[in-house]
């Protein structure tokens, strides 16, 4: 009845001495009938029914839930901007920004090309691949195609998808890639002689440098790199710098010109090892479960659509729930319009009341269609636009208003003719007159 209390409180109410008291808990805690602990905020240490207290917790979970008001899916597309630094007013800069970028993009997979093409740009103020270069050879961050085993043991594609991680989180992200062993047997059987000679080599050797390779395996350094490039598409090996990405990406793009000798791979190429006990699958549906969080903020079930190897959401509801009674993150109802259950970050509560208290202010913000946050037909019902690197979109005030596909602009809202020029210019990143569908030339 009494809710949490201390021995001494327990001795003065009956009139015995404090020992006598702590005795009588602590037989009423190895029967689990009570739980000790610290519930009030006081230093003394506190007693409390064990089911009362599970009802306590469970009254201030739904009156921490009840305190929250939603906000729409438009004001959820600003803070996201805002979260990401998408938004100039909230642009990072820096190698310590692009550190930043990379724990909030960790284990996102995209086409090779779109992450110095079109994300990190969008996020770090005059980026510089020498960053990411200078991250990943010092251990901080790396890369690695996610795409599940059986999907490119059925995909005959030779295009390269890569994520780049937190270095700490990629045994995570590789456990999640395989769900049997087979799928991995089944990647390696489409291998051909030289990209299996190569796979063998560096398993048995170690991280190797290209030359080290090339002298290894007896194959000349053309025929090296595109077993290279074919092992890197196949997620079976990386480099210790994302210059390697960059070398496969033009191996794969001008196989038939020869390679140019100032663009050699930097750092070694390692075989990729995968654990998947459940014990580690379950240690990496918490990582995955904590990196959602930090990449949208707030967490619903739609948001995995565009997730790469993404666990159930009953297996990650699960760990949000633990963390919830934790009291490391929050549950409720955040964005309204989403079904299911929502959770967030405390620091994303409190910034979303600030972006419900700045207002609209009416500015125009472009990303690429392969862009984390292209959540067009996702947050709302509009029609999806494809993720493609070369195509764009804009918004206001969280909303979007037309599509750029190639040299098409396509509406995707009713426009204002007299807004209708500034959006086609955002677009094409160039004067355009106004235009609010049809071709616009290069």
């Amino acid at each position: 009845m009494l809710g949490p209390t201390t021995a001494r409180s327990l001795a003065e109410s009956l009139d015995i001495s404090d020992e006598l008291a702590m005795g009588g808990l602590i037989a009423l805690e190895t029967d689990g009938a009570v739980l000790r602990g610290r519930f009030s905020g006081i230093d003394e240490l506190e007693w409390c029914d064990r089911r009362l207290l599970a009802r306590i917790h469970r009254y201030t979970l739904n009156r921490l839930r009840a305190e929250i008001e939603p906000i729409s899916p438009a004001d959820f597309q600003r803070f996201l901007f805002a979260w990401h630094g998408v938004d100039p007013v909230h642009r990072l800069s820096g190698i310590d920004g692009l550190r930043t970028v990379l724990a909030t993009l960790d284990g996102y997979e995209l086409p090779a090309s779109a992450w110095e093409r079109a994300v990190l740009p969008a996020r770090v103020e005059q980026y510089d691949a020498a960053w990411l270069d200078t991250l990943c050879l010092a251990g901080e961050a790396g890369w690695a195609r996610l795409t599940r085993a059986a999907d490119i043991a059925a995909d005959r594609q030779s295009s390269l998808r890569v994520a780049l991680m937190l270095r700490e989180h990629a045994d995570a992200w590789q456990t999640l890639r395989v769900s049997e062993t087979p799928d991995l047997d089944r990647v390696e059987e489409r291998l051909t002689e030289t990209p299996r000679r190569v796979l063998q080599f560096l398993r048995t050797k170690g991280a190797s440098f290209l030359h080290e390779i090339v002298r290894g395996c007896g194959v000349d350094e053309p025929t090296t790199r595109d077993a290279i490039a074919m092992l890197a598409v196949s997620g079976l090996v990386v480099s210790d710098g994302f210059a390697g990405v960059r070398s496969v990406t033009r191996t794969l793009r001008h196989r038939a010109q020869p390679p140019d000798r100032r663009q050699n791979p930097i750092g070694r190429w390692s075989a990729i090892a995968i654990a998947s006990s459940p014990a580690d699958r379950e240690s990496a549906i918490e990582a995955q479960a904590r990196a959602l969080l930090t990449r949208y903020g707030i967490v619903f079930r739609r948001l995995l659509a565009r997730e790469t190897n993404a666990a159930t959401w009953r297996h990650l509801t699960a760990v949000y729930r633990r963390l919830e009674a934790r009291g490391e993150i929050r549950g409720g109802r955040f964005v309204s319009g989403m079904s299911g259950e929502q959770f967030a970050l405390p620091e994303a509560v409190e910034r979303v009341r600030e972006v419900r208290r700045s207002g609209r202010d009416g500015r125009l913000i472009c990303i690429s269609a392969v862009d984390p946050l292209n959540l067009t037909g996702i947050l709302t019902s509009d029609e999806r636009v494809r993720s493609l690197t070369s195509s764009r979109l804009v918004y206001r005030d969280g909303v979007v208003l037309a599509a750029m596909e190639g040299d098409y602009v396509r509406p995707l809202t009713d426009i204002d003719p007299a807004a209708a020029a500034g959006i086609a210019s955002a677009l094409a990143g160039r004067n355009l007159p106004a235009v609010t569908a049809g071709f616009v030339g290069r």
